[in-house]
């Protein structure tokens, strides 16, 4: 997912969830590509038929199970449920089809606030039309879901983007449906960097090409970045008009789950760079004369850091910027010209320095990711150690607002 879920396990484990545990584990230590394809198969039986009945409990449940006891066995979970809540087979008209949820996501940032709304019908044609032409297989059906989406509007489960899946693939095969629903998205936490998602149900004959670089690869597999060249020539005037008073970036369109990743890995740094141009704008001061107090957040590991600034001297929380986690991002294979990489709170103070913040303190040990009851913003870290509701004083310039 591109926010990790956060969940307090029961002391016993269902029998839905303990059978996604036994399962997990089989095909993690199965030694053959015959025998990993008849625990997938067993592994899909459950999760489908969970998905079907919306019972994320027992999906969640055995995921924090296996993230104490066996990453192997977790990382084999999760991988089985995001591929089958993002893909699937349909029959329609007795052929069979591939169906894949896909994501166009860009990277924005402002000094005002960034739109997450309706696209206009003509608009919504264009992009599709691009779509096809540049990204998708020849000959792909396509359906669009008109609407630039933020994360927080996004199916937050395997069973809500199992649902997406399902009611957007019956309209790329033209079969009647029932539209998607948005999540409601809080209000208060205006977001000066912040992600946004076209989405889309691909359908193709079962076992045919699904993207324009699996016809074209390229020499040296080039197929991928040529293809998104294209998309971004022909889409950044559409954009431009849907998202007013924004810099963005366009990134490749892809799977579901793989694209949130990616535009959640982009944003994180220019959400705080971002933060600390507005602040010295708002407050009229100099980055030098901000405090950033970093918490590492989350209930049994660090799932995400906070960032809360202050004004020097004061302890009140003017603003703050969320850096979430994905798996062991820097445990991957070395080239052999590589440097080792940075622990993932250095690179934030480093890129704090970069922009001119030198008061830096880090806050030992792990806290709770609280949030607002009131209005659902994220609290952020004062120097103090206490998580708190980030305030502008009152002579500021008003928090950011729509761009006109």
């Amino acid at each position: 997912m591109a926010r990790l879920r956060s969940t307090t396990p029961s002391t016993r484990l269902t029998r839905d969830a303990a059978r996604l545990v036994a399962l997990a584990l089989a095909l993690h230590s199965s030694g053959s590509r015959v025998e990993d394809r008849y625990w997938e198969a067993e592994l899909a039986n459950v999760l489908l038929k969970l998905m079907r009945n919306h019972h994320d409990g027992a999906i969640d449940a055995a995921l924090e199970h296996l993230s104490q006891t066996h990453l192997g066995g977790y990382e084999v979970l999760i991988e089985q449920a995001e591929t089958l809540s993002e893909s699937c087979v349909i029959e329609q008209d007795g052929k069979r089809f591939d169906v894949l949820l896909l994501v166009a996501p860009l990277v924005a940032w402002t000094r005002y606030s960034i739109p997450a709304s309706e696209i206009p019908t003509a608009p919504a044609q264009a992009l599709r039309e691009h779509l096809q032409r540049h990204v998708l297989a020849r000959d792909t059906q396509v359906a669009l879901f008109p609407h630039l989406a933020s994360l927080d509007q996004m199916p937050r489960t395997f069973c809500e983007t199992w649902d997406w899946l399902q009611k957007l693939g019956l309209a790329a095969l033209g079969a009647s449906y029932t539209a998607p629903t948005l999540n409601s998205e809080p209000e208060a936490f205006n977001m000066l960097a912040d992600t946004r998602y076209l989405v889309a149900a691909i359908a193709v004959p079962e076992g045919q090409p699904l993207f324009r670089w699996q016809e074209e690869p390229g020499e040296l597999g080039v197929g991928r970045e040529s293809c998104l060249e294209r998309w971004i020539a022909d889409t950044t005037p559409i954009f431009a008009n849907l998202l007013p008073g924004c810099g963005f970036e366009i990134l490749t369109p892809d799977a579901y789950y793989v694209s949130n990743r990616d535009a959640d890995r982009r944003v994180r740094p220019l959400s705080v760079k971002a933060a600390v141009s507005w602040l010295g704008a708002a407050l009229n001061i100099e980055a030098s004369k901000l405090r950033a107090v970093i918490a590492g957040c989350g209930e049994r590991r660090i799932d995400e850091y906070r960032i809360g600034f202050t004004q020097k001297n004061q302890n009140e929380v003017v603003y703050g910027c969320l850096w979430p986690l994905y798996g062991r991002e820097d445990d991957q294979p070395l080239l052999d010209h590589e440097p080792p990489p940075i622990e993932t709170i250095d690179e934030i103070a480093n890129l704090l320095k970069e922009c001119g913040v030198s008061d830096i303190r880090r806050l030992p040990g792990i806290l709770m990711p609280e949030f607002c009851e009131d209005c659902g913003a994220p609290y952020f870290p004062n120097p103090n150690g206490e998580m708190v509701h980030a305030e502008l004083p009152e002579d500021a310039e008003t928090a950011p607002a729509h761009f006109h």
